[in-house]
Protein backbone atom coordinates (compact mmCIF):
# COMPACT_ATOMS: atom_id res chain seq x y z
CA UNK A 1 0.00 0.00 0.00
CA UNK A 2 1.28 3.32 -1.02
CA UNK A 3 2.20 5.49 2.42
CA UNK A 4 0.39 8.47 1.62
CA UNK A 5 -3.03 6.49 1.48
CA UNK A 6 -1.72 4.81 4.90
CA UNK A 7 -1.47 7.99 6.24
CA UNK A 8 -5.24 8.66 4.67
CA UNK A 9 -5.98 5.07 6.65
CA UNK A 10 -4.83 5.91 9.84
CA UNK A 11 -6.57 9.49 10.06
CA UNK A 12 -9.72 7.70 8.79
CA UNK A 13 -9.70 5.35 12.26
CA UNK A 14 -9.06 8.13 14.28
CA UNK A 15 -11.87 10.70 13.06
CA UNK A 16 -14.02 7.10 13.40
CA UNK A 17 -13.37 7.27 16.88
CA UNK A 18 -13.93 11.14 17.38
CA UNK A 19 -17.72 11.57 16.60
CA UNK A 20 -17.89 15.20 17.53
CA UNK A 21 -16.12 15.64 14.38
CA UNK A 22 -19.45 14.75 12.64
CA UNK A 23 -22.33 16.77 12.75
CA UNK A 24 -25.40 15.51 10.95
CA UNK A 25 -27.89 17.38 8.96
CA UNK A 26 -29.91 15.34 6.55
CA UNK A 27 -30.58 11.52 7.08
CA UNK A 28 -32.92 9.29 5.84
CA UNK A 29 -32.78 5.42 6.64
CA UNK A 30 -35.40 2.22 6.17
CA UNK A 31 -36.29 1.48 10.00
CA UNK A 32 -36.94 -2.06 10.21
CA UNK A 33 -39.58 -2.00 12.75
CA UNK A 34 -41.06 -5.55 14.96
CA UNK A 35 -44.63 -4.80 12.52
CA UNK A 36 -43.43 -2.84 9.19
CA UNK A 37 -40.77 -1.14 8.08
CA UNK A 38 -41.23 3.03 8.44
CA UNK A 39 -39.33 5.69 6.76
CA UNK A 40 -37.62 7.56 9.25
CA UNK A 41 -35.59 10.90 8.33
CA UNK A 42 -33.82 13.63 10.21
CA UNK A 43 -34.46 16.91 7.41
CA UNK A 44 -34.15 20.78 7.47
CA UNK A 45 -33.64 20.11 11.32
CA UNK A 46 -37.07 17.93 12.01
CA UNK A 47 -37.34 14.67 12.38
CA UNK A 48 -39.94 12.26 10.30
CA UNK A 49 -40.93 9.25 10.56
CA UNK A 50 -43.67 7.31 8.60
CA UNK A 51 -45.08 5.33 11.80
CA UNK A 52 -48.72 6.04 12.67
CA UNK A 53 -47.38 7.10 16.70
CA UNK A 54 -44.87 9.66 15.22
CA UNK A 55 -48.27 11.17 13.25
CA UNK A 56 -49.51 11.96 16.35
CA UNK A 57 -46.70 12.62 18.95
CA UNK A 58 -43.98 14.09 16.70
CA UNK A 59 -41.35 11.32 18.08
CA UNK A 60 -41.95 7.89 17.95
CA UNK A 61 -39.39 4.27 19.39
CA UNK A 62 -37.88 4.56 15.66
CA UNK A 63 -36.77 8.71 16.09
CA UNK A 64 -35.77 8.05 19.52
CA UNK A 65 -33.74 5.18 18.19
CA UNK A 66 -32.19 7.00 15.84
CA UNK A 67 -31.32 10.06 18.36
CA UNK A 68 -29.53 6.89 20.23
CA UNK A 69 -27.72 5.22 17.58
CA UNK A 70 -26.10 8.98 16.40
CA UNK A 71 -25.91 10.56 20.19
CA UNK A 72 -23.16 13.68 19.61
CA UNK A 73 -23.92 13.59 15.97
CA UNK A 74 -26.88 15.26 16.15
CA UNK A 75 -27.16 18.94 16.48
CA UNK A 76 -29.22 20.09 19.94
CA UNK A 77 -31.86 20.75 17.69
CA UNK A 78 -32.63 17.22 16.79
CA UNK A 79 -32.27 15.47 20.54
CA UNK A 80 -36.42 15.49 21.23
CA UNK A 81 -36.25 12.15 23.28
CA UNK A 82 -36.93 12.90 27.23
CA UNK A 83 -33.48 13.34 28.70
CA UNK A 84 -34.06 10.39 31.32
CA UNK A 85 -34.28 8.48 28.09
CA UNK A 86 -31.38 9.26 26.23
Amino acid sequence: MQSSLIGKVEKAKRYAQETERVTFLDLAVNFRGENSTYQTAYKDGKWQCSCSFFASWGLCCHTMAMEKILGKMLPAEALTTPVEMR
